[in-house]
């Protein structure tokens, strides 16, 4: 039976990984044998991965991530062009679409979001709870989501690097 819309789809094959060293620590990133990108957790994150049994180490894969996220890091790189594939339900893949779409140097609102993708303004809260879901932090800019008023609001990787993110980004 295929997956309906709110069934995440299963990621096909194994799954490969590396860890890369970061500004922010630590950061874990998930690829299928492809070398799409499947996730980028960083220490302690709310939701973020771990190491599991017989995942494979490939460092390799993640060449064009490592110097992507390095150029990101020394200022050099706004965009990143990287093959993604993050599995959730409808609503999160669109709120997750809505977020690629917030360009470097900005920050954009839940309330902003919920209009992109045509929900209504008591859908704000699941927007929010999509963008803390978002599997593949730094690369799908879910740190760009701020209050409506302005104040830094919730990140699953850490309020304080939320705000080193927008700092280097100049949105501060």
């Amino acid at each position: 039976m295929p997956p309906t819309p709110a069934t995440p789809v299963p990621v096909p094959g194994p799954v490969h990984y590396t860890r890369l060293e970061s500004p922010l620590g630590e950061l874990l990133l998930t690829a299928d044998p492809d070398g799409t990108l499947t996730s980028l957790s960083v220490p302690g994150q709310k939701g973020g991965r771990t190491v599991e049994e017989g995942w494979i180490h490939d460092p390799a894969l993640f060449r064009a991530a490592g110097e992507q996220l390095a150029a990101y890091f020394a200022g050099e790189l706004k965009e990143f062009r990287l093959p993604l594939r993050a599995s959730g339900t409808a609503f999160r893949e669109r709120v997750w679409d809505a977020l690629d779409t917030v360009p470097h140097g900005a920050t954009t609102s839940y309330g902003e979001i919920a209009a992109r993708i045509g929900a209504s303004r008591a859908a704000v809260r699941a927007v929010g709870g999509a963008v803390g879901a978002n599997p593949l932090l730094i690369v799908r800019p879910c740190h760009r989501v701020i209050g409506a008023d302005g104040s830094m609001t919730g990140y699953a990787g850490g309020l304080e690097r939320k705000l080193r993110l927008l700092e280097l980004e100049g949105s501060l």
